[in-house]
């Protein structure tokens, strides 16, 4: 029989040394004692305690395992347990015949060495949440750093574990972290670990009672589980944190903090819900498939449009604007942020641009009607921003309802569709965007649609070159509009399909 004893403080090495030699020499796991050393202290790294270890074998092969093991036991060694030495020499010798034993769960040794690794990473993860640094008082002198002392009491040896951690997350403050198994100390070149037992120095400062003002103000009585909370913050880590002395007031207390709450009289909800809901309490009960006689009809049944989910989401139906006998119409493919906020067709960027071009080209927006193939804006959250999104087919099949309404109550000479979404929302054409751009063509009894690009898309372009020439492609599409006004109505040659798909 042979005896070993470690000192147990989580130093892996001092295992795998006679561990590597008693498997070279064939000893059985049954032939060997592992003890830890009782109440030692000293160096972390003081390496394996003097012992005549057993001759290599001649027959013996070259040892291997998995890289998983050795992981298994760099965290299984840093546990408390007097049986882990024994536990993993077993756990090596069998892997020597077994390759593939640590991927059998229901194994005896292998359930117990992946609960003993887990109890030391769950060990870990506390002592990484818990830790409340105190500054040492008078510790710094002139243009000198700032030192901290923490203390906390772990379960398992994981002070070497996690110092690193801490070295990472706190490398601009000297600090020392002691605990009943041991510290680790950096100093802003060198992190220093021991295995010493130290004393709780009792320590109070000032950001105790910022712990607690932080605490009271992040509890919700209203979602209260105690057992839950327990098992994430155990008492036996209250007595180490100022905060934890507010808990069973706040818990007593919890009951009648949430009466209170329901008491309370509740807040207003914002302007977006506040138009939402009025718009819902106006809305008739379906929409009406009788053409209304004025625009101003068809605006005011459109406010409380509900043919597509995009309402629930939008300020307000953004529809069109301008006079009803315009001779040109422009259609673009949805309000932006802010068209939605202001409930105006092209008032954003983009439709800055759009002014400016028609300005360039003699064309007055005044005279002119401005509308959407889709009234209500798409978006995607994103922090505070409301970041545009495409609508689908089917949004813009729901909205050919109203932009035909439209069409029919101005019945403009000419049509400019601003984009692709807005061409398939005015015809059935499968042809190319860039095929039909800058094109006459027929598009009903009198009129004429042309198509060109969306002014977003300007905004769009990162080369300014390019952009530039983009520019002057849409201020040339723009000219060739308002030369059409001019002549119109004028018979063309080519043709896109029927003006309308019925929806």
């Amino acid at each position: 029989m042979w005896r070993v004893t470690l000192k147990g403080r989580g130093d892996f090495e001092a295992w795998q040394q006679p561990a590597r030699a008693f498997l070279q020499a064939g000893t059985l796991p049954r032939d060997i004692d592992w003890v830890e050393e009782d109440g030692a202290a000293g160096d972390l790294f003081a390496g394996a305690p003097t012992l005549d270890l057993p001759q290599p074998s001649l027959q013996q092969t070259a040892l291997t395992v998995p890289r998983t093991f050795v992981l298994l036991a760099e965290a299984v060694i840093c546990h408390s347990d007097p049986s882990r030495f024994d536990l993993l020499y077993r756990l090596l010798w069998r892997l020597q015949m077994e390759r593939t034993l640590l991927s059998i769960p229901s194994d005896a040794d292998v359930a117990r060495a992946f609960g003993l690794e887990k109890s030391v990473r769950r060990d870990s993860h506390k002592m990484k949440a818990f830790v409340r640094f105190k500054e040492i008082e008078g510790a710094a002198g002139q243009g000198e750093r700032r030192r901290f002392l923490a203390w906390f009491e772990p379960d398992h040896h994981i002070v070497a574990r996690t110092a690193p951690f801490f070295q990472r997350r706190f490398t601009d403050m000297d600090w020392i972290i002691a605990t009943p198994k041991g510290s680790s100390a950096w100093d802003g070149k060198t992190l220093t670990l021991s295995t010493e037992s130290a004393e709780n120095p009792m320590l109070d400062d000032a950001t105790d009672a910022l712990w607690r003002t932080y605490f009271s103000n992040i509890f919700n009585p209203a979602r209260l589980k105690v057992k839950a909370m327990q098992a994430e913050m155990p008492k036996k880590y209250w007595k180490n944190l100022p905060e934890a002395g507010l808990i069973p007031g706040l818990i007593a207390g919890a009951e009648a903090s949430v009466a209170a709450m329901a008491a309370r009289a509740a807040s207003q909800p914002p302007l977006f819900h506040e138009r939402l809901q009025t718009a819902a309490a106006n809305a008739p009960s379906e929409v009406s498939t009788a053409v209304p006689g004025t625009l101003d009809a068809v605006r005011e049944q459109a406010r409380s449009c509900t043919r597509c989910p995009l309402h629930c989401r939008a300020t307000q139906t953004v529809f069109g604007e301008g006079p009803e006998t315009a001779d040109v119409m422009f259609v673009g493919e949805q309000p932006g942020d802010q068209e939605d906020l202001a409930g105006r067709p092209f008032v954003g960027p983009a439709g800055k641009v759009f002014d400016a071009m028609l300005d360039e080209v003699g064309l007055d927006r005044g005279a002119a009607y401005v509308t959407n193939a889709v009234k209500h804006f798409k978006y995607e959250p994103r922090g505070k921003r409301r970041i545009h999104q495409k609508p689908n087919v089917g949004e813009v099949q729901h909205c050919k309802w109203w932009l035909k309404l439209e069409l029919d109550l101005v019945r403009p000479k000419l049509v400019v569709a601003l984009g692709a979404t807005a061409l398939s929302a005015l015809t059935d054409s499968r042809q190319r965007f860039s095929d039909l751009r800058g094109t006459a063509l027929p598009f009903g009894p009198d009129q004429t649609l042309l198509v060109t690009v969306h002014p977003s898309y300007l905004l769009r372009i990162p080369d300014e070159a390019r952009k530039r020439a983009e520019t002057a492609h849409f201020r040339d599409d723009l000219c060739h509009a308002a030369t059409l006004l001019t002549r119109l109505p004028q018979t063309t040659t080519r043709s896109v399909g029927s003006r309308f798909i019925d929806s």
